[in-house]
C-alpha cells in the first residue's frame, strides 16, 4: 500500500482508492453485481463526488444535514451531491421517523417545526421528544415535516455496500478507515508480509454474507435483543472457514453470558454446549450451580476433570469441585496446598502510597542494590516475540490478508504454532546453543517500533533488553516460552510486576506485589505454580503503609 501524507487534504479519498483498487484485485470473484457496478460507476465520477461520497463513508450513520457536508477540499457540496443523486445512491426526500428528526435538528429548531403541537416547548430536548412521541407521527420527508426549512437532509443508500468492502479489505468490520491516517502519520507501522492467492479470509461467496450476519448478530445483542431470537438466526450460520467458525464461537458464548444475566439457565447451557470458547465448559458447571443444580454441576465437573482442557479449567474445577461436594453433603475436601512461595513483607512510609504500590515497592527495592523495573506482562512477552518474529509473521495461508494486521487471525487457534512448527523450532533452538541473543539483539534493530502482538517497544529500552540477556538464563526463557505457546491467551498475563536483576551475579528474581487487601489473581497464581515447578525466582511482595505520626 502507498502511504499518502495527511497534508494532502485529498488524502482520505486517495486511501478509499487503494482499498477499492486491493479489493477488486483480490476478491473479484466475491463481489456481486451490485458491487462490481459501484467499483465501475465510482471510477467515473468526478473527484469532488468521489470525496463527498467517501467524507460519508467515514462519518457514523447514513443520514446527513447537508449544511453538515461542507469540506473545503471539495467545494460545493450540492454540486458534487447532484452525480450521486442521479446514481440513486442518495436519496434527498427519504422518511425520516420522529426519532430520527430529533436526532438531525437542534433543539431550537425542533421548537420551531412543532411550534403548534408542543405544551412546553421550553423543555429539554429529551422531554420534548416524549411530548411528541405520544402523537405517534409517522414518518415523513423532512420538507413534510418542516415547511420553508432551508436545509436538506440526505439519506446515503450504500453504507452496507462499503461495509462489505471493509470486510473483505480488513476481515473485520472493527477496524476502519483510522487505520490509515494512523500508518500514515507513522503512528502505527505494520510489519510487511507477502501476501498470495491462498491469503483471504474469505472464499466463496456466501462467507462474505455470513460474516455480515454475524456481525448484525453481535450488534443487535449489543442492543438488548432476545437471546431466544438470535440463536434461532445463528443455528443457520455455520461454516467450516475457521475465521468464521471462531467469530461464531466467540458470538456464542457473548450469548451464553447474556442469558446468564437474563437468569435463563436451560438456554445458557444449551448455548455453551455449542461454543468452543475455552471457557465454555467451565460456564456449564457455573450455571449448573447458579441454577442450584449441585447434582448436575458436580457430575459434569468431574467429567471434566478426569481430562481439563486446559489450566484454566484445573485451576477453577479444583475450586468448584470442594465446594459441590459440600453442597451435596459429602465430608470437606482438604484442596491441594500450593506449593511454597517465597514472601517478602514490607512496610512503606505512608507518603510513598501516592507512587503507587508497585513504583513504590520500585524504589525501596532500587535502595537495596540491584536493578529494579516495572514490566509486568511486557518483558518476557517481548523477548518471546523478538526470538520468534520470523515465525509469528509467517505468512501462512489465511494468517494475513491485509497490510494493517498487526498479529496472525490464528494467533489464538489451538494449532497455531504447529502450522508453525519448524519455524518455531529453530527459533527456541536458539536458547539451546546460547546465540539467542544475538538474534533477540539483531530482531530489536530491524524491527523496533513495528506492531506486534507480543513486543511492547515503550517498555523495552536498549538497557533493559541488555540487563534481560545478561541476567535472565536460556533455560528459563525457553521454558516461559513454551508454557506461552501451550495457550497464548491465557498464558500471556498474570506475570509478576517488577524484576529485579543483579547484572554483577548475572541472577534476577521476580516479584508480584500485594497492596493491603490485595490478593492473587487466577492467572498470577498459576504463574507463579509454573515458577515454583520451574525453578525460576519469584517472591510475593505483601505491602502495608506505615502509620501516619501523630
Amino acid at each position: 500500500m502507498i502511504a499518502h501524507s495527511v497534508d494532502d487534504p485529498l488524502y482520505y479519498l486517495h486511501n478509499f482508492r487503494q482499498v477499492l483498487g486491493w479489493v477488486a484485485q483480490r476478491y473479484h470473484d466475491l463481489l456481486d453485481e451490485s458491487e462490481h457496478t459501484f467499483l465501475i460507476a465510482f471510477e467515473r465520477l468526478p473527484q469532488p463526488a468521489q470525496a463527498l461520497l467517501v467524507r460519508m463513508v467515514m462519518r457514523k450513520g447514513e443520514l446527513f444535514r447537508t449544511d453538515k457536508l461542507t469540506y473545503a477540499e471539495i467545494g460545493d457540496s450540492h454540486s458534487a451531491l447532484r452525480p450521486l443523486v442521479d446514481l440513486g445512491w442518495i436519496c434527498e426526500r427519504a422518511p425520516l421517523t420522529l426519532e430520527q428528526l430529533f436526532a438531525l435538528l437542534r433543539k431550537d429548531e425542533l421548537a420551531a417545526c412543532f411550534a403548534a403541537q408542543l405544551a412546553r416547548p421550553r423543555a429539554a430536548k429529551a422531554d420534548l421528544l416524549l411530548q411528541l412521541q405520544a402523537l405517534q407521527l409517522e414518518p415523513r420527508p423532512l420538507s413534510q415535516w418542516f415547511a420553508g426549512f432551508d436545509v436538506k437532509v440526505i439519506h446515503w443508500r450504500l453504507q452496507p455496500l462499503c461495509d462489505r468492502l471493509r470486510l473483505l479489505f480488513f476481515g473485520n468490520l472493527y477496524q476502519d478507515w483510522s487505520d490509515f491516517v494512523l500508518a500514515d502519520t507513522g503512528v502505527l507501522r505494520f510489519e510487511k508480509v507477502p501476501f498470495s492467492d491462498d491469503s483471504r479470509a474469505l472464499r466463496k461467496r456466501a462467507e462474505v454474507d455470513l460474516a455480515m450476519a454475524l456481525h448484525h448478530c453481535a450488534e443487535r445483542l449489543e442492543q438488548g435483543e432476545a437471546p431466544a431470537t438470535l440463536l434461532a438466526e445463528l443455528d443457520g450460520l455455520h461454516s467450516d472457514n475457521p475465521w468464521l467458525a471462531r467469530r461464531r464461537s466467540r458470538l456464542l458464548f457473548s450469548v451464553g453470558q447474556h442469558c446468564e444475566r437474563l437468569a435463563e439457565w436451560e438456554l445458557a447451557l444449551a448455548v455453551y454446549e455449542q461454543s468452543r470458547h475455552p471457557e465454555a465448559r467451565i460456564r456449564q458447571v457455573r450455571v449448573h450451580e447458579r441454577s442450584e443444580q449441585w447434582s448436575r454441576a458436580h457430575t459434569l465437573a468431574e467429567q471434566m476433570a478426569s481430562a481439563p482442557a486446559n489450566p484454566l479449567e484445573t485451576q477453577a474445577l479444583a475450586r468448584m469441585l470442594p465446594r459441590l461436594a459440600r453442597k451435596l453433603g459429602g465430608p470437606p475436601t482438604p484442596r491441594r496446598r500450593a506449593g511454597a512461595v517465597t514472601l517478602l513483607e514490607l512496610e512503606l512510609p505512608a507518603e510513598m502510597a501516592a507512587l503507587g504500590v508497585e513504583r513504590a515497592v520500585q524504589e525501596h527495592l532500587a535502595q537495596e542494590g540491584g536493578s529494579v523495573h516495572y514490566v509486568e506482562n511486557t518483558l518476557f512477552n517481548s523477548l518471546f516475540g523478538l526470538l520468534c518474529w520470523e515465525p509469528i509473521f509467517a505468512p501462512v495461508t489465511g494468517a494475513f490478508f491485509h497490510p494493517f494486521q498487526s498479529a496472525p487471525q490464528d494467533l489464538h487457534d489451538a494449532d497455531f504454532r504447529e502450522r508453525r512448527s519448524a519455524l518455531f523450532d529453530s527459533c527456541l533452538g536458539r536458547l539451546d546453543d546460547a546465540s539467542h541473543g544475538e538474534l533477540i539483539r539483531a530482531c530489536y534493530q530491524a524491527k523496533y517500533g513495528l506492531q506486534s502482538p507480543f513486543v511492547f517497544w515503550s517498555m523495552l529500552p536498549a538497557e533493559l533488553l541488555e540487563l534481560a540477556l545478561s541476567c535472565l538464563p536460556a533455560m528459563h526463557l525457553k521454558q516461559c516460552f513454551l508454557r506461552l505457546l501451550q495457550d497464548i491467551r491465557n498464558n500471556r498475563t498474570g506475570m509478576p510486576d517488577l524484576i529485579q536483576f543483579w547484572p554483577e551475579q548475572g541472577s534476577y528474581r521476580m516479584i508480584e506485589v500485594k497492596g493491603p487487601g490485595d490478593r492473587l489473581q487466577d492467572n498470577q497464581l498459576r504463574w507463579i505454580e509454573f515458577c515454583r515447578e520451574h525453578g525460576l525466582p519469584v517472591t510475593v511482595c505483601h505491602v502495608r503503609w506505615a502509620a501516619v505520626q501523630a
